[in-house]
């Protein structure tokens, strides 16, 4: 993830799905003047550019169609039993596990068709990669996870090895999970705070106009010029300090131990670990805890104020840290740019807007909205 080329890999299949797959939509849903839930969009978004990044393949999810999606269902299935597991016993579960019966049951059959999704992706990426001839330059912009995989196996062609593709799977299931379900849960609650404050919205645009000289027409910004938006940035980690999209996390100490508050911990305890919490505590964030205040996160020279990983836990802390953070505000600020400065979002009265039991922090019911565009 920190190789150069993956970086600029992510950029451009990021800055694409933008141009030929969220637009288009949102200018469709624009002329025919209908309500769009804004969290299936962005769910789509980052499930084709994992497939891109993972396998240099486009399911292309996101079109105007919006195509239902087998093995979508199935994630989400997964997501939810995974939840409850966390709220059982462990005996509990594993006895339905036994039995195959309720989340259990729905969890296997939800593994069977994500299974075949990933290995059916492995499969055409594979095949596509052997009978395509690329120039070094290609492959620089082409730097998917599977051409890293089979370059650290030394350039064997041994495309049809079972653990190998394995392998594969495991590492694109778990960017599936990382990339597709924290991003978009983030930018769903970054638009809902924009949507409802419109303030916010005015004073991002007020610093596009300021730091980027622009003015009146459509357009999508480069990264380079996205990261001098000093404001967005306090934006969205404000908005991962009340909505962080991994709420809670658990621990188990492998050995006692001791807590800086004194408390002992014996050994194999199992500890949780609440990030939502953690957003909300004023010990931690003083008396205006409870409120959106992006500027919080500015100093009085106007830059980004460093807060230290075990205040600011949206992405772990210490060894385990996210290692995908930087990414994540890379792909954040190209699409809450290319949204508030091209399209105005107005929420649909009386949609319900509320947290969603899961391992990742969506909303319930979406976040429905009406687009209309700023230019003509």
């Amino acid at each position: 993830m920190h190789d150069k080329r993956f970086e600029l890999f992510l950029k451009k299949c990021t800055r694409q799905k933008v141009e030929k797959g969220l637009i288009p939509v949102l200018e469709h849903v624009s002329k025919l003047g209908i309500q769009v839930d804004l969290q299936e969009l962005f769910q789509r978004f980052t499930f084709d550019v994992v497939g891109l990044l993972v396998f240099g393949v486009d399911s292309n999810r996101l079109s105007v169609e919006l195509p239902l999606i087998p093995h979508e269902k199935a994630f989400d299935d997964m997501e939810e039993a995974v939840f409850i597991r966390c709220l059982m016993p462990k005996s509990y579960w594993k006895l339905l596990k036994w039995l195959q019966i309720g989340e259990e049951k729905k969890l296997k059959e939800a593994w069977e068709i994500f299974d075949r999704f990933l290995y059916q992706s492995i499969s055409a990426a594979r095949e596509k990669l052997i009978s395509r001839s690329k120039s070094p330059l290609e492959e620089e912009e082409e730097f998917t996870v599977l051409n890293a995989f089979l370059a650290d196996q030394g350039g064997q062609t041994d495309y049809t090895c079972e653990n190998s593709n394995k392998i594969l799977r495991d590492h694109a299931f778990s960017l599936v999970a990382a990339g597709r379900d924290t991003l978009s849960a983030c930018l769903t609650w970054f638009f809902w705070f924009v949507a409802t404050n419109p303030s916010i919205e005015t004073k991002i645009l007020e610093e596009i106009k300021e730091k980027l000289q622009e003015n009146g027409k459509l357009r999508i910004f480069s990264t380079e010029e996205l990261n001098s938006l000093v404001y967005l940035h306090a934006t969205l980690c404000e908005t991962l300090r009340l909505y962080p999209p991994v709420p809670f996390n658990h621990k188990t100490a492998l050995e006692a131990d001791v807590l800086p508050s004194g408390h002992q911990i014996p050994q194999n305890t199992k500890m949780l670990i609440s990030f939502y919490s953690m957003g909300r505590m004023h010990e931690i964030w003083g008396q205006d805890c409870l409120e959106f205040k992006p500027e919080r996160w500015i100093t009085k020279q106007g830059r980004i104020m460093h807060v230290p990983s075990y205040k600011f836990s949206a992405f772990n802390a210490g060894p385990r840290s996210c290692l995908g953070k930087e990414m994540s505000f890379i792909q954040m600020k190209i699409i809450a740019v290319a949204l508030i400065w091209n399209y105005r979002l107005q929420l649909v009265e009386g949609h319900p807007v509320t947290p969603k039991n899961s391992v990742t922090l969506h909303m319930k019911y979406g976040l429905k909205v009406k687009v209309t565009r700023r230019f003509g």
